[in-house]
């Protein structure tokens, strides 16, 4: 992708605050206004238009809703961003200068709406974030980019919002941190900002969400505040007061090591070289280990023993789950590797059994 860089993010990491929804023009002009004078922000948001699961639910004042963003910009001196869904929400949001538009996750998991946004925005000098789609798809997200790229628009950056998951967890959205972090190496360009709100869904881990995104090397955060969240229109719970604001900033640790340190440089350098060491090892052993899978499975094969015994993996899964917590291991990290291992060395099994099948 081509890339230019956006100015905002000149300065380290960024903080883009305001309401999940613009409700009244009171509302609207007194929240960012309080924003502003914190000093901690860059960016004043709002949700003018509001793609909502259910019909009935608040879904956006509109059109009249840009004329209030206008006056926050007068007021404030900061750039606005809103989301847009379609052809109609990017032309009034240019019709109105809105300075940064967004594509929210509802709208980047469709590529045909993404590609009208791209069409409407063709010789446009926009900046755009795109937020990730609700189910965890990496291509789909990069295929979005791509649209808009192909469009040429160059000032893009990526939202991590997390992702959409059945069943009960203690996120709205689950982080799955490997997605975003994925997209950061293939794309260390792009800027990528973390929306805690929308992966906590309350206050209570805003912080904490915060710190790992920081710790991540993201270049800012997007958290919803509110004058008064308990009455907010939509997501109150994950809604908080610009003062409250100011005490989670302050409260987070930002990482700025010197890079011209050379007791850094060599000591992190040392504990890298360590890790690689370490890594080889790993790719050694299980090497060998699928290499005895493959004997195990020529023996399967010559005595007529399937491939899948599920009381010995179920052993295997109990003992490691044992151990691996004894060793500060998680147990969801050494489920997932586990599966992944098991997997791999069936497939070492299968591959032998058909191919002296075949002979």
């Amino acid at each position: 992708m081509k890339l230019s860089p956006i100015d905002i993010f000149e300065d380290g990491p960024i903080v883009v605050s305001g309401p999940c929804s613009a409700e009244t023009e009171e509302q609207v002009l007194s929240t960012s206004e309080l924003l502003a004078k914190t000093g901690k922000v860059d960016v004043i948001r709002a949700g003018i238009w509001k793609p909502r699961t259910r019909p009935g639910s608040f879904e956006g004042v509109g059109t009249v809703g840009l004329e209030w963003m206008q006056k926050v910009r007068k007021k404030t001196g900061l750039p606005i961003a809103i989301e847009v869904a379609n052809f109609n929400h990017v032309f009034n949001a240019l019709k109105y200068q809105v300075d940064i538009l967004w594509i929210g996750a509802r709208t980047t998991v469709n590529p045909f709406a993404v590609q009208e946004i791209a069409d409407a925005l063709k010789g446009v000098d926009a900046t755009v974030f795109v937020k990730n789609p609700i189910n965890p798809d990496l291509e789909l997200w990069v295929g979005a980019f791509e649209r808009l790229n192909t469009a040429g628009i160059t000032k893009l950056a990526a939202v991590h919002r997390g992702f959409a998951s059945y069943g009960k967890s203690k996120f709205r959205n689950e982080p799955q941190w490997q997605i975003p972090i994925e997209l950061k190496r293939r794309f260390p360009e792009l800027p990528i900002i973390c929306d805690p709100s929308h992966i906590c869904g309350n206050r209570e881990c805003l912080q904490q969400i915060s710190q790992r995104a920081l710790d991540l090397d993201f270049d800012g955060l997007m958290i919803e505040s509110h004058i008064d969240p308990d009455e907010a229109w939509s997501d109150k719970n994950q809604q908080i007061t610009p003062s409250r604001l100011v005490e989670l900033i302050n409260d987070l640790v930002f990482r700025h090591p010197d890079p011209e340190d050379p007791d850094v440089t060599h000591n992190i350098e040392s504990l890298r070289n360590e890790i690689n060491s370490i890594d080889d090892e790993l790719l050694q052993m299980l090497s060998n280990r699928m290499k005895v899978a493959e004997k195990i499975g020529a023996f399967k094969k010559k005595n007529g023993i399937t491939i899948l015994q599920t009381d010995r993996w179920n052993d295997i899964i109990e003992k490691t789950l044992a151990v691996g917590k004894t060793l500060g291991l998680s147990e969801i990290f050494l489920e997932r590797f586990l599966k992944s291992v098991h997997q791999e060395s069936i497939n070492h099994q299968n591959d032998v059994m058909n191919r002296e099948t075949s002979k």
